[in-house]
């Protein structure tokens, strides 16, 4: 597939990191024709963020991505919290209802190799060396100026534009846009390095103390990631080698990089285990800033990524957070391209993330805050309180949720319908995984079992339709079974009615109750409401569920308000 067969005007992603990427391959994947480009010659080589959460393994496998991740990547199944010698929390991600219940840790840079290696394969390549040294932009399109490694220029004039260059957004800067928060005196200091230790190695560990904060995260065969605050100042750089990498706004001056001596003393002020530090890869001093934007969207121009936010890297929500708002921007934009949607579907980007940023830069900016308290309430807090909380079922689980990003929902958006089921997911929610017998499906898919993230293609809506189960005398279901269940009438006309309305852009699948084993029943993840439908974005959230019959009607007029330009309810089920 070539993203490039389409006529239309591109649309140009400026920044070829982890967003720039995301979106270029959600666009690539709709066959929606892009350019992306990066002023850098060479892709970073150093790790920077490393922290890949569960949904977004979730997103990355519905994009048949995730088992090369997984492959590359050191899973870190239990974070632990200390504070002056003792632990406070321990946190373990095995209840998580996901195929992925841990943190994987993986190099940024080989985290945009594997995306890069993809969307070679959808026939989109980043253009090295090239700057937007000038833009504009109209009613019918955007003007911009690129000018290449060799001094050589060229105008385009794409259709969109997708701002995902960076903390420094010379676009955002451009647009004139207010990147509001602050920026903190405090100096953070990053490194690599080799180091033994005696606890397991998939925990992570966070230590607190009146010295300052020490984070390591383990990242395979002995590798860890090391951040401290309150680091020592960094000095002007002379002979040393200058720290290759600086994290937020504004820059630092060129210093020197922290030595292995630094990073060795940190460790043993504030950490009260033992651990060995003997090799350093890399290390870099940053800022850490709490900062966003006022809006994701200025005309045909989108922000993204660091050009729209920057925060505390706790939590490691970041890179995570500009990945999925890609992807929840990229169906969108091919569905107004392809002519299909009104352009007011581009609005629920911005109604649909930016309190999502909001949430991150609070919720980042209070963890950073009270792991670096050494006197006062939120010293409190962290000592005598969370010890307590942290023992409460309800909120270990809030917390799990949260730092996994699966409790990300989109209820308030308006391009929800939702109905009232018997349990499963709400409208607005992420859609979870599940085994199922496939009844029937497009594609020619013969009857068997699956599951719903083999199913669903994020170039398409999904529908399913979910019926009662076949007579089986208690007995599993024969996933060779010939006979079906008799076709429904009001399902047959829905299903036409929707390939009419969604033309070319939704994929039916009838599917039922098995009792197979491998994964979550279908009842364990949408209910037990039978017969029912869920319409699955192409971005994996749920825009509309209900129950076949009485809501089938509503849901046809919510696909026809949203996601076509001018397409009518077909007479026969018109109200």
């Amino acid at each position: 597939m070539n993203a490039a067969a389409n006529n239309a005007s591109p649309v140009l992603i400026v920044g070829a990191g982890p967003t720039g990427l995301a979106a270029a391959m959600s666009l690539a994947r709709a066959h929606i024709p892009v350019r992306l480009i990066d002023r850098a010659m060479q892709p970073n080589p150093y790790s920077r963020a490393i922290g890949i959460q569960a949904r977004t393994l979730e997103l990355l496998e519905q994009h048949r991505l995730a088992e090369r991740f997984l492959e590359l990547g050191h899973r870190a199944r239990v974070a632990n919290l200390f504070s002056n010698g003792m632990r406070l929390a321990q946190l373990d991600f095995d209840p998580l209802h996901t195929r992925y219940p841990y943190l994987l840790f993986l190099d940024q840079s080989v985290t945009e190799r594997l995306l890069t290696e993809h969307l070679a394969t959808l026939g989109v390549t980043i253009e090295r060396g090239v700057e937007l040294t000038m833009f504009s932009q109209g009613s019918v399109g955007v003007q911009a100026t690129l000018r290449r490694a060799d001094g050589h220029t060229e105008t385009l004039r794409p259709s969109y534009m997708i701002a995902a260059d960076g903390a420094h957004s010379a676009i955002r800067h451009g647009l004139g846009l207010n990147f509001v928060g602050k920026t903190s005196e405090q100096t953070f200091l990053l490194a690599d390095v080799h180091a033994e230790t005696d606890w397991p190695d998939d925990e992570f560990h966070i230590f607190a103390s009146g010295e300052g904060l020490v984070a390591l995260f383990p990242m395979g065969h002995g590798r860890h990631r090391l951040i401290a605050d309150h680091a020592v100042e960094p000095t002007p750089a002379a002979a040393a080698p200058l720290s290759p990498v600086v994290l937020g706004e504004p820059p630092l001056a060129r210093v020197r990089a922290p030595s292995l001596d630094e990073c060795k003393a940190l460790v043993a002020r504030r950490v009260h285990e033992r651990v060995d530090v003997s090799e350093l890869a890399w290390s870099s001093y940053f800022h850490v800033n709490s900062r966003m934007v006022e809006r994701l969207r200025v005309g045909r121009v989108f922000l993204a990524g660091d050009a729209a936010h920057v925060h505390s890297p706790a939590g490691a929500q970041g890179m995570n957070t500009g990945i999925q708002e890609a992807f929840n921007l990229g169906w969108k934009l091919a569905r107004v391209l392809k002519g299909a949607a009104p352009d007011r579907l581009l609005d629920t980007y911005h109604i649909e993330r930016h309190p999502i940023e909001r949430d991150v830069l609070r919720q980042t900016g209070f963890i950073t805050q009270m792991a670096e308290a050494d006197h006062g309430p939120l010293k409190l807090l962290r000592e005598r309180v969370m010890p307590v909380l942290a023992a409460l079922g309800p909120l270990r689980d809030a917390a799990r949720l949260t730092i996994s990003e699966l409790s990300i929902q989109y209820r308030r958006s308006p391009l929800t319908l939702e109905r009232v089921l018997d349990g499963g997911p709400r409208a607005g929610e992420r859609a979870p995984d599940a085994v199922v017998h496939v009844v029937d499906g497009p594609l020619g898919r013969a009857p068997g079992i699956g599951c719903i993230y083999d199913l669903h293609d994020p170039a398409f809506f999904s529908l399913f339709l979910l019926v009662p189960p076949l007579p089986a005398d208690d007995k599993p279901l024969d996933p060779d079974a010939k006979h079906a269940p008799p076709a429904d009438a009001e399902l047959e006309r829905l299903t036409a009615d929707m390939e009419k309305l969604l033309e070319g852009a939704v994929r039916i699948w009838r599917v039922t109750d098995t009792s197979g084993d491998g994964g979550p029943s279908l009842a364990e993840s949408y209910g037990r409401t039978r017969p029912s439908f869920y319409l699955l974005r192409p971005d994996g959230y749920i825009s509309a569920r209900g129950r076949t019959g009485s809501d089938l009607n509503g849901l046809l007029r919510h696909c026809e308000a949203w996601f076509t330009v001018d397409g009518q309810i077909p007479e026969q089920t018109a109200v």
